[in-house]
């Protein structure tokens, strides 16, 4: 079976694969404090929890946008699997051409969800990943990783919010029944999810304006339920796009 591991700013998204079939998925909050023995015990705990045998583990690949967590990672894999982990970096093959200026900036599970979304999809193919941040990535007709737009996550922007602004404060992340807020919370609501509805609406046509009006738009992420179904712009939601790009990835280096 193939452990793939996500290492997000939020959270460690985590999927285990037999062959092409994603038998099980779990979320552990990132912390940076937390050791690697620590998180292992989590896994191991939630491995058990399903009658997963460490044993049927025999791949294991990475993506992390947290450097200091990266290492930590690939320890567990060789400490508790016995596995040298795939890290998503440079020098892995990915089947994607990236055209940005520097290709080491774009984040690796950028570069999972653009593998996954054109070999599910086809191109052009906007992925647009509702995560920390909001981060919409452009894959050409071609399967060319071309650039993307980031913003700030709908949960930091109401942080920021609350943060910020002494008479406001936190409600719970729902869609108001209008537009208009009769009250502090659903004002908030509002601004929160029709906000983000305009922002990636925004976006989406834009994108489409110089991708091709062709572009098929997927969205993926914790929050894409809540703002997809406002919207008729976005195709479809794929909650697992970044998993699945990993076991693709997986997949074109045993091949080669």
């Amino acid at each position: 079976m193939l452990l793939a591991l996500d290492i997000g700013n939020t959270n460690v998204t985590i999927g285990l694969f037999d062959h092409k079939e994603l038998q099980a998925t779990w979320r552990l909050t990132t912390s940076v404090d937390r050791m690697g023995d620590e998180y292992a015990v989590l896994l191991l705990n939630l491995f058990s929890h399903k009658g997963i045998q460490v044993s049927s583990v025999d791949k294991v690949v990475i993506c992390s946008v947290v450097p200091n967590l990266t290492p930590t990672f690939h320890e567990i894999s060789q400490s508790y699997f016995g596995i040298k982990a795939l890290e998503v970096a440079a020098g892995v093959k990915t089947g994607v051409r990236i055209l940005y200026e520097n290709p080491k900036e774009v984040g690796a599970d950028r570069i999972a969800d653009a593998v996954a979304a054109y070999q599910l999809y086809g191109g052009p193919v906007i992925v647009l990943d509702f995560g920390t941040a909001t981060v919409l990535d452009a894959v050409s007709k071609e399967g060319d990783y071309i650039g993307g737009a980031i913003a700030p996550g709908i949960m930091i922007a109401a942080e920021a919010l609350f943060a910020r602004a002494a008479k406001l404060y936190k409600v719970e992340l729902v869609r108001p029944k209008t537009a208009i807020g009769k009250n502090t919370v659903t004002a908030i609501q509002s601004g929160l999810i029709y906000g983000y509805v305009g922002l990636v609406e925004g976006l989406i046509q834009r994108f489409k304006r110089e991708l091709g009006h062709d572009s098929k738009v997927i969205a993926t992420g914790g929050l894409a339920p809540i703002v997809a179904k406002e919207t008729p712009l976005i195709d479809e939601i794929n909650p697992e796009l970044t998993l699945i790009g990993l076991r693709m990835i997986q997949e074109m280096n045993e091949k080669s």
